[in-house]
């Protein structure tokens, strides 16, 4: 081998791979390059070869453990192992939580001296042993929640559990019974109102006043203005069912009514014509049933055009419609000068076209009498005009709304109002007492059954209007009152009708434009065939002075008139003239109007002279001339 060149031809001590032949020349700088060369690729075989025994060694270590793994759980255990040992540690942190737990439940607990040695006894257990027999654990019950008062306006509860819960409570003044009659009539109320229409108005008002609606008076408004607004195509029908039960509870349409007015102001000050139309609407129709004084609706129109907009004047033509008949029927000048208003405001052109359209469609069915928009419909003309209770209320006078009577509170005097109502009640709908008692034969039951079903009372008055309207056809119909009372005397009158009979004669007379003596002279002779009439008329002179305030000029003119010729011709006693007590706290104008009207007819009948020694007589006694003609033809 010489020196210059030199084949290095050698193994690998580590590898023992044969490396490639690689010529180095002889100088100093090649041989110290061929060294540095050497001493790097033996460093990085010693790297390579340490890494690989170290994974080895890595990796058998790994078997030798899955193995023993396998032998202590099995194989297909060995698999969850590094799940299971996560899990540990999650319900190790899991129980502390519940043990920490625990501890606080028991510093809070009611009965800490019972529950103690439990919470003791089933802390002591391990992990394993807690999830796995939790009969042991005590199970203390959370305290009882009351269901009417949860939540605000209550839980929902059913009829029937409601009714539990009330037969369950013994004392009937406590505080827990008074909520839950409290639940079941607001449920009772809502219910009935969602289900009134034309047809049933009648069943619908008389179960209604088999509910306290003298206590729950805020919650039947309540319901009947929401159901008005959601469905204002049966505004007439809310109506006419509030005219029936005005006529009866007077406080329940005067509390409606204040409310409505309360809304119309609060949505016009805001700008809200959905509310602005829809209490609009209700008062409407309320001053077409005669529950709301005419000034109101006069005052809205005034209040809606004084500084018109075009949702003011919308919403003065959607009143308009609704009560323009009626208003022309009672106060023609007031509607003359609010149509000239709008025909002011239609011609000055600041309006936009569509209200435009809408001003000049009012004027055509102002035109046409108001011909499709009725004020109120035969169906729905359930109560007499003297037997309803008008309210004037002017918007200003409409203040308290009195929204505390919506929610729960308790009576004091709850039994006692109770009692109260429920003797009113059976005025009201002549519920009488049962016939039948408990434990009665099957005899009993069966009269008790026959007796109802004799007295069964018409309370759609369907008899009633139909016999008021035979006695107006007599009455038109006759040439002379000889003629009509014997025709009247023919008709076979059931016990209670003669007074029905005698209301009809003044009512008649009443609605003449003038005074006509053919009523006068028809009730006298009625009176002098038979005395079963004088009660009657007698009787109706005090509820008619009692009510005097309620006629018209007119009216009270022909009704004066009327009962001064029943006196004249003594048909009636003269005791009736005690009822009048003439002073000033006792009278009102229309009462000293009548009382004027009266004995001047009287005057001019009788003379002062002949009147004045009757008045001064200590006993006037009735002209006996006439008594006991009974009727025989």
């Amino acid at each position: 081998m010489s020196n210059n060149n030199t084949n290095l031809d050698r193994k690998s001590p580590d590898t023992g791979c044969r490396k490639r032949k690689i010529k180095y020349s002889s100088s100093p700088r090649n041989q110290a390059g061929k060294r540095k060369e050497e001493y790097g690729i033996s460093q990085s075989n010693r790297d390579y070869n340490r890494s690989r025994n170290q994974r080895s060694n890595r990796n058998k270590n790994l078997n030798e453990d899955r193995n023993g793994e396998e032998e202590r759980f099995g194989k297909r255990e060995s698999n969850k192992f590094s799940r299971n040992l996560c899990e540990k540690n999650e319900n190790q942190a899991a129980y502390f939580k519940r043990k920490d737990g625990r501890d606080e439940y028991e510093k809070n607990s009611y009965n800490q001296s019972e529950n103690a040695s439990e919470c003791d006894r089933y802390l002591s257990r391990n992990d394993s042993e807690f999830h796995t027999r939790q009969s042991d654990v005590v199970c203390v019950q959370k305290e009882p929640v009351d269901l009417l008062t949860s939540r605000t306006g209550g839980a929902y509860l059913p009829p029937a559990k409601l009714r539990m819960m009330q037969a369950q409570i013994t004392d009937k003044s406590s505080a827990a019974y008074q909520r839950i009659a409290w639940e079941a009539l607001r449920k009772s109320i809502h219910g009935h109102i969602n289900k009134v229409n034309s047809g049933n108005i009648a069943i619908i008002v008389r179960e209604l006043l088999k509910e306290n609606i003298v206590r729950g008076r805020g919650l039947l408004c309540r319901s009947t203005i929401e159901a008005q607004a959601a469905s204002p195509a049966f505004t007439h029908v809310y109506a006419a069912l509030v005219a029936v039960i005005n006529s009866k509870f007077p406080i329940i349409g005067d509390l409606l009514l204040r409310r409505l007015v309360i809304q119309f102001r609060r949505g016009l000050k805001r700008d809200d014509k959905t509310i602005c139309i829809s209490a609009a609407t209700f008062v409407a129709h309320l001053v077409n049933q005669r529950v709301a004084h005419e000034i109101v609706a006069l005052e809205i129109l005034t209040l809606l055009v004084e500084s018109p907009t075009d949702d003011s004047v919308e919403i003065a033509i959607a009143f308009l419609k609704e009560c323009g008949m009626k208003l022309i029927e009672v106060s023609k000048k007031g509607m003359d000068a609010m149509f000239e208003i709008v025909r002011h405001i239609l011609n000055e052109g600041q309006l936009d076209k569509r209200v435009q359209y809408m001003t000049e469609v009012i004027f055509q069915v102002r035109k046409d009498k108001f011909r499709g928009h009725e004020a109120v419909m035969k169906e729905l003309d359930l109560v007499e005009e003297q037997d309803q209770f008008t309210h004037l209320i002017t918007l200003d006078d409409a203040k308290d709304s009195e929204d505390i009577l919506n929610v729960f509170k308790f009576d004091a005097e709850y039994e006692a109002n109770e009692d109260k109502y429920s003797s009113l009640r059976k005025e009201i709908l002549d519920e009488g007492s049962s016939n039948s008692e408990s434990g009665s034969g099957s005899e009993e039951e069966s009269e008790s059954e026959e007796s109802r079903d004799d007295a069964i009372i018409d309370k759609t008055e369907t008899n009633l209007m139909a016999l008021r309207k035979t006695i107006y056809l007599m009455i038109r119909s006759s040439l002379d009152f000889e003629v009509c009372a014997h025709r009247l005397m023919r008709m076979k009158l059931k016990p209670g009708e003669e007074t029905k009979l005698c209301y009809m004669f003044l009512d008649c007379c009443a609605q003449q434009r003038t005074y006509e003596k053919f009523y006068g002279l028809l009730a006298q002779r009625f009176c002098q065939m038979n005395k079963i009439f004088i009660p009657p008329f007698q009787q109706i002179f005090r509820d008619t002075y009692d009510t005097i305030h309620r006629l018209d000029i007119i009216k009270l003119r022909n009704v004066a008139k009327f009962f001064a010729h029943l006196l004249f011709t003594d048909a009636i006693s003269w005791e009736v003239l005690s009822f009048i007590h003439l002073n000033e706290k006792e009278t009102t104008s229309s009462s000293r109007i009548f009382i004027k009207i009266l004995f001047l007819e009287l005057s001019e009948c009788m003379g002062l002279n002949k009147l004045n020694g009757r008045m001064k007589d200590p006993a006037p006694v009735m002209d006996t001339n006439n008594d006991g003609l009974e009727y025989t033809g």
